[in-house]
């Protein structure tokens, strides 16, 4: 059985997200403040989260943001779900980590359509972790080790979040090749994600940014201008 951690401080609708996913058969567990959701993943390790924007005690960008700098949650899949539609607070949730974002009001059907799409890619990137066997890849100074979710320059270790490290081990795995933003948005985040193209800009802007401070890290992502981006072998 699937567990869920759903946290909103609206009690009706948090008793009714909770009737409609046990009446589907998961597991429910809920909190109402960010900073008792961030307690729970910890200690319960749900097997997806609804997280709710506006919350007290601590919001649900910076829940969002603890749970993904947690080692033991942080391959969580989160589903941020808010009253604002606003392009800058999806662009937050989803630089935090999120998978993805519901806007408020939804339909209970879609939203179980999210979740579902959600554990069974889940189940698909597990399944093929334990397929390749954990391979390492290795491009100049880059070691990326899937099996650990490690990603090294020149020994030293860096710190990504989960769609931050899926985009880099597959552009990484095929070096040289141009992939689209749009081929890179349905093989990373999947064909049924909410968002648009904008989403891979801003994580490829992420990983860029993380590394840049490194003294002597080798440009890697290249933009090819009207196409996507491709990894450039180092050296």
């Amino acid at each position: 059985m699937y567990r869920i951690l759903v946290v909103d401080d609206e009690q009706n609708i948090l008793e009714l997200i909770r009737y409609n996913l046990e009446k589907e058969g998961y597991g429910v567990m809920t909190a109402t403040d960010g900073e008792s959701a961030v307690e729970i993943a910890g200690r319960e390790k749900p097997d997806l989260i609804l997280l709710d924007v506006m919350l007290p005690s601590l919001d649900g960008i910076s829940a969002c943001r603890v749970i993904r700098q947690n080692e033991a949650t942080r391959k969580i899949p989160i589903i941020m779900i808010s009253a604002r539609g606003d392009e800058l607070d999806k662009v937050l949730g989803l630089e935090m980590g999120a998978d993805d974002y519901v806007t408020k009001p939804f339909s209970t059907r879609e939203l179980l359509a999210r979740i579902k799409a959600r554990l069974r890619r889940r189940g698909e990137e597990g399944e093929a972790s334990v397929k390749e066997d954990g391979g390492v890849i290795v491009r100049g100074p880059f070691l990326i080790d899937q099996s650990k979710f490690l990603v090294e320059v020149d020994g030293v270790r860096q710190d990504l979040t989960p769609k931050e490290f899926e985009l880099l081990r597959f552009l990484a795995a095929e070096p040289g090749k141009v992939f689209s933003r749009e081929y890179l948005l349905e093989k990373i985040w999947g064909y049924d994600f909410a968002g648009d193209s904008r989403t891979v800009d801003v994580h490829i802007r992420h990983i860029r940014q993380k590394f840049e401070q490194l003294p002597g890290c080798p440009q890697f992502i290249e933009t090819v201008r009207g196409v996507g981006y491709r990894f450039k072998v180092p050296g």
